[in-house]
């Protein structure tokens, strides 16, 4: 008989605070790691059934996703190890959920929706602070909007970030920014767009960033023209702008790779009191071709608690209720009021 759901990555920052939550709900998923040593130690620490294996061992892969039902993939940067793990889903049908963050990687995994229906599972991308909240923000929005044709969301936090997102930001660096115009997304030097908005706590100058949602809002709502911004101080994005010019250099090897090792040795991430102290706050607006608007705020928990808590909540849904197989946003599988389901969330018109 299959277990429910294999947690892969689980000795990392995030995989780690899901993995201690879903003991505290009483969960037992398996955990799974490439490091040895650091998988069976926290293993031991929740008193979890634990595998240690590379992903590129893809017969290892298999013969841990044939006896689970779901896969919560937490190993980044997921552009590396998406397509090896989705691919085994397919053949053991096995349905996949991850945290990812990356544009590159929920069109990858939206692509396969064929497959994946054909197979009987469900893709769930991005089921943390990427994108479960602004993607119900973007769902709720547009239920207000119907003919919107444009979206912008925004988000600040105050938490810091971990050392997988940090790698995964410096990895694209080069790349420059994003936005989604006319359907199609497009390619934007860094810092395109630049304006303050107000979060309802706090105005705050907001930079333009090549952020999930441009892949993911657009299957979730199929507005055309969308705009992700992030609070950023201006020093900082004085730098972002300058990076433009830099791009060459910033994705040379050796650059890459000394800026890797300095995150490997700088890099944490939030500490508990911050996860519990810090609060993230996000805005949208829709506007439809004649111009008119609607404007709306979220205020929820850190964004790494509220990763691990909607990524469980997920993967729960997933495996108790009856989604459709194929490609799912948070918003298309649970309902723009997704997230208020988790304590502590407001949700408030402009």
């Amino acid at each position: 008989m299959k277990k429910d759901f294999l947690i892969y990555g689980a000795y990392g920052y995030t995989g780690t605070l899901i993995a201690e939550l879903a003991v505290k709900q009483g969960l037992k998923p398996i955990l799974a790691g490439r490091d040895y040593e650091r998988t069976k130690k926290l293993a031991d620490k929740l008193g979890l059934e634990w595998l240690s294996f590379d992903i590129s061992d893809t017969v290892a892969l298999e013969n841990a996703l044939k006896n689970v039902k779901a896969i919560l993939h937490c190993a980044g940067p997921f552009a590396l190890t998406t397509s090896t793990v989705l691919g085994i889903c397919l053949k053991t049908q096995t349905h996949y959920l991850d945290i990812t963050g990356e544009i590159e990687v929920f069109e990858y995994v939206a692509h396969q929706d064929k497959k994946a229906k054909q197979a009987g599972i469900t893709l769930l991308p991005g089921v943390g602070f990427d994108v479960v909240p602004s993607d119900c923000l973007a769902g709720f929005l547009k239920n207000l909007l119907p003919d919107a044709t444009s979206l912008e969301l925004a988000f600040m936090g105050s938490g810091g970030v971990s050392r997988g997102t940090a790698l995964t930001m410096a990895r694209n660096l080069h790349k420059g920014g994003a936005i989604r115009e006319n359907g199609s997304i497009k390619s934007v030097p860094s810092a395109y767009e630049v304006k303050t908005i107000d979060y309802g706590v706090k105005k705050a100058l907001s930079v333009c960033i090549p952020w999930g949602d441009v892949s993911t809002a657009y299957y979730s709502t199929q507005i055309p023209n969308i705009k992700v911004f992030m609070a950023q101080p201006k020093k900082l994005i004085t730098w972002m702008k300058r990076s433009n010019y830099l791009s060459w250099l910033l994705g040379l090897g050796f650059v890459q790779k000394f800026i890797q090792n300095s995150i490997n040795k700088k890099v944490v991430g939030p500490n508990e009191t911050q996860r519990e102290t810090s609060k993230s706050l996000l805005w949208g607006k829709v506007t439809n071709s004649d111009g008119k608007s609607v404007e709306a705020r979220l205020l929820t928990p850190e964004g790494y608690k509220l990763t691990a808590t909607t990524a469980l909540m997920a993967t729960q849904k997933l495996l108790s209720g009856n989604l459709p197989s194929g490609f799912l946003t948070p918003s298309m599988a649970f309902g723009a009021d997704f997230i208020l389901e988790v304590e502590g969330v407001e949700r408030t018109l402009v």
